[in-house]
């Protein structure tokens, strides 16, 4: 029998990765969720218990892409072109987790070659995207992925299509899922334009209450003790969020969002300094979904608030772009390339000028005094052989000089 999955709603803490998932369940027009935070503060943990609370979907019986029966334009051509109405059954969402050594074949779809050989025929393989296709496609350390391989995945999340064009094969297929990405800081940070891709953006950090570790560390060991029991105690609180999250789903499509919220979520992202347009559509697809939580059919300014820090938190810029030109056009002016904010500092004279105060002359510059000493006559210097050399006391030792003599005398003429 399979372990089951760590609950949902036994997460201590992280209101606001929890918060962030929930809207993303909702609507996953949302954009997907980027979750950056240390090394085992539950990021993993709690992405995959979310699988567990989304509600079971119905599909094309014996269909690879788990096309919806009811959603035509959707579906893939084995789908399109059967003659006989579709079998359907009813099966939950899948949680398709994304390896770091995943190529593009794995992730995109490729052909079959074991199956090519045999029929001499071609036949296409689908990837990890046509499996993701409405269910949860998870990437763990998204960071440490090669920036095309998230380029693809992205680009497929933003577009809800599949586009594949490799080795003559040529087909397309929907691909629209959650997406949803954790990474460690400590280990590199993503692009600027890949971080801008994703919806959401949450920090997460460990606790710091003394109580609420406390209480994680007893949740843990109950749960690593007896698996099945410590689900059973969560049980009642599990089919309550599944609840909450099916009826936000269908109640969703008719929340409305008054134009006066959208006319304050344009000031906020102005006055934040946000590039493009992405954040406010983010925000508004998120604050319907936070409304259709609540038992909502029109979004509140409460709800607004309660999303757009998770919107603008990756999004944000430090300066503006005409604090940035200023700056960058003084440079120019200047015709250095250095900033010219800092002043340069001042170069030091040799001569120092003296301020004179007015009314005062200045005193006269005096010159050398003349020498009053005179030199006496300098010595001859008389160099001395390596056998007169006086010792270290400054006297030569006495018969130093008549032994150096002898033995000068007794030498060997070179």
């Amino acid at each position: 029998m399979a372990r089951p999955g760590y609950p949902f709603s036994a997460v201590v803490g992280q209101e606001r990765l929890k918060l962030a998932l929930l809207l993303n369940a909702v609507n996953p027009a949302v954009g997907g969720v980027l979750v950056k935070g240390e090394k085992g503060t539950a990021k993993s943990t709690t992405v995959r218990a979310l699988a567990g609370l989304l509600p079971q979907i119905e599909v094309a019986e014996g269909c690879a892409y788990a096309c919806d029966p009811h959603n035509p334009a959707e579906q893939c051509a084995a789908c399109r072109e059967a003659a006989a109405p579709l079998k359907t059954v009813r099966t939950p969402m899948r949680l398709i987790t994304l390896p770091l050594n995943a190529t593009e074949d794995r992730i995109l779809g490729g052909i079959d070659f074991t199956r090519t050989l045999r029929t001499g025929e071609t036949h296409f393989q689908h990837g990890l995207l046509a499996r993701a296709h409405r269910g949860i496609l998870y990437v763990d350390e998204v960071n440490l992925l090669d920036d095309h391989l998230v380029d693809l995945v992205l680009d497929a999340a933003a577009s809800g299509v599949n586009v594949v064009e490799r080795e003559g094969v040529s087909l397309s297929h929907a691909a629209r899922f959650i997406l949803v990405g954790s990474m460690n800081p400590e280990e590199g940070e993503l692009r600027p334009q890949l971080l801008d891709r994703f919806g959401l953006c949450v920090a997460v950090e460990s606790e710091k209450d003394i109580d609420k570790r406390t209480c994680l560390m007893q949740r843990r060991e109950a749960f690593d003790t007896d698996p099945q029991g410590f689900c059973h105690q969560f049980a009642e609180e599990e089919e309550a969020l599944a609840r909450t999250i099916e009826e936000a789903r269908a109640r969703f499509k008719d929340v409305d969002f008054p134009t006066t919220l959208r006319r304050l979520v344009c000031e906020i992202c102005t006055e934040n300094q946000v590039a493009g347009h992405r954040a406010d559509l983010v925000i508004e697809q998120a604050a319907r979904a936070h409304a259709a939580l609540k038992h909502r059919v029109e979004a509140l300014l409460e709800d607004v608030l309660a999303v757009a820090p998770l919107a603008l938190d990756h999004r944000r810029r430090r300066t503006s772009p005409r604090a940035r030109k200023t700056s960058s056009q003084a440079g120019k002016t200047t015709g250095s390339s250095r900033p010219t904010s800092r002043p340069r500092p001042r170069r030091r004279t040799r001569n120092k000028i003296r301020s004179i105060p007015a009314g005062r002359k200045p005193a006269p510059r005096t010159s050398r005094p003349p020498r009053t000493h005179q030199r006496g006559p300098r010595k001859p210097r008389t160099r001395s052989s390596p056998w007169e050399r006086p010792s270290r006391s400054g006297a030569s030792p006495p018969g130093a000089t008549a032994s150096c003599a002898a033995a000068r005398a007794g030498a060997p003429r070179l």
